[in-house]
């Protein structure tokens, strides 16, 4: 039987994906600060499901295991860095991949200060064209917090669809919370773009 990772040709870096100001691309330790001011940031993760990073060596941790997920073809997770300085400003993920079935769950995260810049909307859809292209998967979804009103916001206007109502599916920081579920099919996704 064919592994999942024996699936993927692509050696051991991930693909490298190019937009207009973003490059989403394997993290390297030296990015550990930029994580760093990412997960670190109280705000920024208000509606993830752990606590924020307490120092720079959690940042490597991410980095590290990042790495060894992609090597067993379980996650993908790129840090989307800015062209103009290679600054990591944001991470954009697939987790959960499921090979057999066709699906994944999309993850991001952006620093703070540049919430607002449209650098989200530019990193998701190399994340989900590359999902749906090179990956050919058939379905993403994504579990969100009822209060995250911008990642709705970013994953409605990509076409993805409310599902489901998951009463108190996390234990954050004390608090019992609810999720979210959406989903979008590849071929949703190929009509919105206008690609046939």
């Amino acid at each position: 039987m064919k592994t999942a990772a024996a699936t993927f040709e692509w050696g051991d870096e991930l693909p490298r994906l190019e937009g207009e100001r973003l490059v989403l691309r394997q993290m390297r330790e030296s990015d550990a600060e930029d994580v760093f001011a990412i997960f670190g940031d109280d705000e920024v993760i208000r509606y993830w499901s752990s606590p924020a990073h307490g120092s720079i060596d959690d940042a490597r941790e991410l980095i590290s295991d990042t790495r060894k997920q992609f090597e067993a073809r379980t996650m993908f997770e790129w840090g989307a860095a800015l062209k103009e300085n290679d600054r990591v400003i944001a991470t954009f993920s697939l987790l959960n991949v499921d090979m057999p079935h066709r699906r994944a769950e999309v993850g991001y995260a952006l620093n703070r200060e540049y919430w607002g810049g449209g650098y989200a909307t530019e990193g998701f859809d190399l994340l989900v064209a590359f999902a749906f292209g090179p990956l050919n998967l058939h379905r993403l979804e994504a579990d969100v917090h009822p209060e995250n009103a911008g990642s709705f916001r970013l994953l409605e206007k990509n076409g993805f669809k409310q599902e489901g109502y998951l009463r108190e599916r996390w234990h954050h920081l004390g608090r019992i919370e609810d999720g979210v579920y959406l989903g979008l099919l590849r071929p949703e996704w190929l009509a919105l773009k206008g690609i046939e």
